[in-house]
C-alpha cells in the first residue's frame, strides 16, 4: 500500500523513493515530514498543508498545488518547473530553495519576504508584483525572469546573474548588487559597460 494515500495527518514521517504519479492527495496535513526522491509528477496536492517539511531530490513537474500551504518548507535539489505558486494558501507560505530547478515557475503577487534561493535555475520565472523584501538570490540564474512592480527592497542580488531588472518599474531601495552584475539594472539604457580588471 502506498504510504502517502493514508488520509490521516502525517507527523514526523519519512518517505523515500515513493512514486505517486497522477495521484489525488488533496486536503491532507503533513507535519515535520521528510520526502526523499519522491515523484509528485502530475499529482494533485490541492489543499494540502506542509508544515516544517523537507523535500530532497523530488520531482514536482506539472503538480497542482491550488490552495496548498507551505510553512518553513525546504526544497533541496528538486525539479519544480512551471509550478504556479500564486494559487497557494497565502497565509501558509514560507520556504527556501537550494539547488532547485524553478524554470517557468510563477510567483505572481506572492509574499516572498526573506526567502532564500541558493544555486537555483530560475529561467523565465515570473516574479511580477511579488514582495521579495530581504530575499536572497545566491548564485542563481535569472535569465528571462520577470520583475515588474516587484518589491525588491533589501533584496540580495550580489551573486545572481543574467537578470534584467528595470529600476523604473520596481522598488529597489537598499537592494544589493555587485559591480560585476550592475549591467542587469541598466539594460534598458543600452549602455556599454566595461569593468576594470
Amino acid at each position: 500500500m502506498n504510504p502517502l494515500i493514508d488520509p490521516s495527518i502525517q507527523h514526523s514521517n519519512h518517505f523515500e523513493d515513493v512514486f505517486i504519479l497522477e495521484e489525488d492527495l488533496d486536503h491532507r496535513v503533513w507535519i515535520n515530514c521528510e520526502f526523499i526522491r519522491c515523484n509528485f509528477q502530475g499529482s494533485d496536492l490541492t489543499g494540502n498543508n506542509f508544515i516544517e517539511c523537507q523535500f530532497i531530490d523530488c520531482d514536482f513537474s506539472q503538480t497542482k498545488i491550488n490552495g496548498a500551504g507551505f510553512r518553513e518548507v525546504v526544497f533541496s535539489n528538486c525539479k519544480i518547473n512551471g509550478i504556479d505558486f500564486s494559487v497557494c494558501n497565502a497565509f501558509i507560505f514560507s520556504f527556501s530553495f537550494d539547488q532547485c530547478v524553478l524554470d517557468h515557475a510563477i510567483f505572481f503577487n506572492t509574499k516572498l519576504n526573506k526567502t532564500t534561493f541558493r544555486n537555483c535555475s530560475l529561467l523565465s520565472t515570473n516574479f511580477e508584483e511579488a514582495d521579495l523584501t530581504e530575499a536572497i538570490f545566491d548564485n542563481c540564474d535569472l535569465d528571462g525572469a520577470r520583475f515588474v512592480d516587484s518589491i525588491l527592497e533589501k533584496t540580495d542580488f550580489r551573486t545572481a546573474h543574467n537578470f534584467n531588472i528595470d529600476p523604473t518599474l520596481n522598488r529597489l531601495k537598499r537592494s544589493k548588487f555587485s559591480g560585476s552584475n550592475l549591467k542587469g539594472l541598466l539594460q534598458r539604457y543600452k549602455l556599454d559597460i566595461e569593468l576594470n580588471q
